[in-house]
């Protein structure tokens, strides 16, 4: 499987867990989940927008995504763009917490673990191009 293939259903599976822990778990449970699959979904992000990047652009890059995203919260506007479209709170998010930034980061290492797990794979395949998938 190409990277670029595999880090898109990467990004539907990360998604599909995020939403199903906020929405099938405890709230003490599904809400932290939520948070750190949020932030292993900004990275995947990136890795798919900087395929050649070093492996750690990715993580770091979509921490500081999240961490602009918490912050931005402060404003006031994210809550206000989801009182008038509720997806933007599934994107932005409505109160900013501290604790959700320790929530990201978990996020941001998970997901810069898979996608050099995704890169290696393919790193592999590419040096041995007739050996059988696994």
């Amino acid at each position: 499987m190409r990277p670029r293939l595999a880090l898109v259903l990467l990004a539907a599976a990360v998604v599909v867990t995020g939403l199903g822990a906020r929405a099938f778990l405890p709230t003490a449970l599904g809400g932290p989940a939520g948070d750190a699959l949020y932030a292993t979904f900004v990275v995947v992000l990136v890795a798919l927008a900087r395929p050649t990047a070093h492996a750690w652009v990715p993580p770091a890059l979509g921490f500081a995504l999240c961490v602009l995203v918490e912050l931005f919260q402060l404003t006031g506007v994210p809550a206000t763009l989801a009182e008038r479209w509720a997806p933007a709170r599934l994107a932005l998010g409505t109160t900013f917490a501290a604790t959700d930034l320790l929530r990201y980061a978990v996020g941001a290492l998970l997901g810069g673990a898979v996608c050099a797990l995704v890169d290696r794979r393919d790193r592999s395949r590419a040096r041995h191009p007739g050996a059988a998938p696994g």
